[in-house]
């Protein structure tokens, strides 16, 4: 049974954007487009990846060509490697081949990695088209919303980029029944962020509904990703550059990105990565004082996942945080992170000890062995 259509609204003024989740969805892009009026006589770009072309383009091809729309697809090599300025030069290449002006629209049709990449190709072509995501992930339901944009940096990831709002998200819950249970976890991680951020019931209710959320049941995943983007939707239409609120959606990216980095892009994938480092930060909250059952509850949770809480032996201390240096979350010589009040809320410090972070992650080493 399909489930319904739900819809966000992404508050941002002239620049105010929806969400739609439901499932059938990409068979209705053309329809979509019409809606929003999006010009015909514009070329359109569609950028997707080497793992989502064969599932997915042509039915998004097909039902812009129905309504008229003149589609070029231009398809990456799957994973964290494409988001290069290699590969930035490729994609406005094939942009200038199809002719597209500056009323044209870029797709990006994937997960994060498309998403970072069609989005900052979108932001950049002629300072400023049109983009659209269709995210086929779990986890791009986090990098969908929100208009943050970015190619890597060999020394840091995200750190060449731009805020460049979509015109829409058409988020397919079909498209995620061919993902592999890996990636499901990893996705998963960052719907538990936004509970971790904002919402302690909404962790409870991921919590009691694990097995269906894993097993990838249509209505369990609708309303998760529901929840999910509303945190997302809520705290960027309070700050959408940034300058203060919205750093809280960064919990665990800290200690996040240096283990992607250091492990090595792909290594550790996005969400697994990100989960070690909610745990860190958890850890960090009881050196601030706060209750120890922050740390427990969310390591607790992670494992129920099945997600990584500890940090690969292959990665060194000193190279995680050198790794962390880079990060633009460190600044004026003092490390910032997202540290958890409780299960649910979240205070961004900018007083963090380089020793206690030291710390927590040696200590997130110990132990490696998981239950």
């Amino acid at each position: 049974m399909a489930s319904r259509t739900r819809e966000l609204k992404v508050e941002l003024g002239e620049r105010s954007y929806p969400i739609y989740i439901g499932t059938g969805l990409i068979a209705l892009t053309g329809q979509y487009f019409k809606d929003h009026g999006f010009p015909v006589k514009s070329p359109i770009l569609l950028v997707t990846d080497s793992s989502v072309v064969d599932l997915y383009a042509e039915k998004v091809e097909e039902s812009l060509a129905n309504a008229g729309y003149k589609v070029t697809t231009a398809v990456v090599p799957s994973g964290e490697t494409s988001k290069s300025l290699e590969m930035l030069d490729e994609l406005v290449g094939a942009a200038l081949e199809a002719g597209l002006d500056r009323k044209s629209t870029v797709i990006a049709l994937g997960g994060g990695v498309v998403g970072d990449l069609a989005g900052f190709v979108a932001a950049s072509y002629m300072r400023g088209v049109r983009f659209v995501q269709i995210p086929t992930t779990i986890l791009a339901h986090d990098s969908s919303v929100g208009g943050k944009v970015a190619v890597n940096h060999r020394l840091a990831k995200n750190i060449i980029g731009a805020f460049h709002q979509p015109e829409f998200v058409l988020y397919d819950i079909d498209t995620l029944v061919s993902l592999p249970m890996r990636e499901v976890r990893a996705g998963l991680s960052e719907v538990i962020k936004h509970g971790l951020i904002w919402n302690e019931d909404f962790v409870a209710w991921c919590d009691e509904n694990a097995d269906k959320l894993l097993a990838l049941d249509s209505e369990a995943l609708g309303y998760a990703l529901y929840e999910g983007c509303k945190v997302k939707s809520i705290v960027v239409s309070r700050d959408e550059r940034e300058n203060d609120l919205r750093a809280i959606l960064n919990l665990g990216h800290t200690i996040g990105h240096a283990l992607e980095a250091v492990a090595g892009y792909g290594e550790l994938v996005h969400g697994e990565a990100i989960a070690i480092g909610m745990v860190g930060s958890a850890r960090l909250a009881e050196k601030f004082g706060y209750s120890a059952d922050i740390a427990a509850e969310t390591e607790r949770i992670f494992r129920k996942f099945g997600l990584p809480v500890r940090i690969p032996d292959s990665c060194a201390t000193e190279e995680i945080m050198s790794a962390m240096l880079h990060d633009k979350k460190f600044a004026e010589g003092k490390m910032v992170f997202v540290v958890p009040t409780a299960i649910g809320s979240v205070e961004i410090r900018n007083d963090v000890s380089t020793s206690w972070v030291t710390d927590i992650v040696d200590g997130l080493r110990e132990g490696n062995e998981q239950p």
